[in-house]
C-alpha cells in the first residue's frame, strides 16, 4: 500500500488544476441562459401535459 503523503497529494492536485481548460465568461453565461430556458420549457411543458390529463381523468371519472 502506498504511504500518504499529503505534501504531494496537494502538489498533483494543483498540477491537475493547471491542466483544467476552465470556461470563459460568456460561455457561462451562454450555458446558464440556456439551462435557464429549457427549465422554463420543460416546466410549461409539465405543467400543459398535467392539465391535459387531469382533464381527461376529471371527464372520464365524471368528477366535473
Amino acid at each position: 500500500m502506498a504511504a500518504i503523503n499529503p505534501i504531494k497529494f496537494l502538489q498533483e492536485v494543483r498540477q491537475e488544476v493547471g491542466k483544467v481548460t476552465w470556461p470563459t465568461r460568456q460561455e457561462t453565461l451562454i450555458s446558464t441562459v440556456m439551462v435557464l430556458a429549457m427549465v422554463a420549457l420543460a416546466s410549461l411543458f409539465f405543467l400543459a401535459a398535467d392539465q391535459v390529463i387531469s382533464f381527461l381523468v376529471q371527464t372520464v371519472l365524471a368528477i366535473r
